[in-house]
């Protein structure tokens, strides 16, 4: 059934694709007025960004400051995400410049509203243009709120996880809300690309189709470069993870959703010798500090819009952009959708470009399995590696799986 439902969603996306471009070369006049199908599909995306990044954001870490007799392992693991969600963006960024996947259009994204951007020196300008995404930015002040929330609950005691419970049912509601948004994707879709179409022609087809194959290549280079060396240095190769839970990554492929492969990863991660309390801990709050795809996705989406608009980027917007993407990709979670909530406040909160810019990605966002099994194959590596690191690990069984 899932798989059935899996490839229904994906058939409806294609249909709206083809019908859209269709459209767009038949009758381009009407076409260009199907752009308020997108727009209002952004519209309820970003209405919904401050909520479900305070919910998720709050929730992972009011659960994170729980685990106080694990300290170290919360320190280690705090670490460990941080350093590959930096190398993920570093990664999405090198391949995005080096491939330029918006390049060979001069007139797209022509009529996006112009915004100034500051140059300068680096190192003299972040601190003021963190301080103005602050002072400007709804979501920013939203996250960091956030975080401050979930620390006071999760040191509450009995009436903060009381709160803790409710915000988890919470949780349920957002995920809800969100598939209900995500369900419209098609209709989306079939505007986004009629306008595309039927404004600049059928080689407006031609950049779309770049970003897909340069997303999928950075996922690649990534699990090439990082996950794979950091497997090896636990003593064991990623071939031989990936065929020991492949068919939980088909599961996430077939529904765009981790979440749905979290038990079964939980217990086969237990059954090749990781700790208990280390792989429930490191894959559940992985869930929403160590998306490596999601990372890859927003790092490459915003450079692959920056080109399509033909806006240069320095070191410094370079930079900012790394910084911002750390933050905001705080708000990301396995539940489909929520990487283009994410890339729709980085926007926000970047200011480089035209938030309506957004909108001609949302035919090819149901493409994106990579970013989904990209994150799910990270979340196991991180159980390993930190386990191993961390001492808890059973070599024996290690070996017998993965070895």
């Amino acid at each position: 059934m899932i798989f059935r439902h899996s490839r229904t969603g994906i058939a409806l996306l294609l249909l709206a694709l083809v019908l859209g471009a269709l459209l767009g070369v038949w009758w381009p006049d009407l076409a260009v007025e199907m752009k308020p199908l997108s727009d209002l599909f952004i519209s309820a995306i970003g209405l919904c960004a401050p909520v479900v990044m305070f919910v998720l954001v709050c929730s992972s870490v009011a659960a994170l400051s729980d685990y106080r007799a694990t300290a170290r392992l919360g320190l280690k693991a705090v670490g460990y995400w941080q350093l590959m969600s930096l190398l993920s963006l570093l990664t999405g960024l090198l391949v995005a410049l080096l491939l330029h996947p918006g390049g060979g259009l001069h007139h797209m994204g022509s009529d996006w509203a112009t915004i100034e951007t500051t140059s300068g020196p680096f190192f003299s300008q972040l601190p003021g243009l963190l301080l103005d995404s602050l002072e400007q930015s709804f979501i920013l002040k939203v996250l960091l709120v956030a975080v401050i929330c979930g620390l006071l609950l999760g040191r509450s005691g009995a009436p903060g996880q009381r709160l803790t419970q409710r915000l988890d049912q919470a949780v349920k509601l957002v995920f809800r809300a969100m598939q209900a948004i995500v369900s419209f994707a098609p209709l989306a879709a079939f505007g986004a690309i009629a306008f595309i179409i039927g404004k600049y022609g059928l080689e407006a087809a031609l950049p779309l189709a770049k970003f897909v194959v340069v997303a999928y290549v950075a996922c690649l280079v990534y699990l090439l470069l990082v996950p794979a060396i950091a497997l090896r240095l636990a003593g064991c190769r990623l071939w031989r993870l990936i065929g020991y839970v492949k068919e939980e990554l088909l599961l996430v492929a077939a529904t765009g959703s981790s979440v749905a492969a979290l038990p079964r990863l939980i217990d086969k991660l237990e059954a090749a010798g990781c700790d208990s309390q280390t792989v429930r801990l490191t894959l559940t709050a992985g869930y929403s500090f160590n998306l490596n795809g999601s990372n890859l996705y927003l790092a490459v989406a915003v450079v692959f819009l920056a080109q399509l608009a033909h806006v240069e980027l320095d070191t410094l917007q370079l930079g900012t952009i790394l910084l911002v993407c750390l933050l905001t990709s705080l708000g990301s979670t396995s539940v489909a959708g929520s990487a283009f909530v994410t890339l729709t406040a980085t926007l926000s909160v970047l200011n480089i470009l035209p938030l309506e810019s957004i909108g001609i990605l949302i035919g090819v966002e149901r493409l994106m399995k990579c970013r989904s099994v990209t994150n799910v194959l990270g979340n196991c590596v991180a159980c390993v590696v930190i386990a191993h690191w961390d001492g808890k690990v059973d070599k024996q069984k290690l070996r017998e799986m993965l070895g």
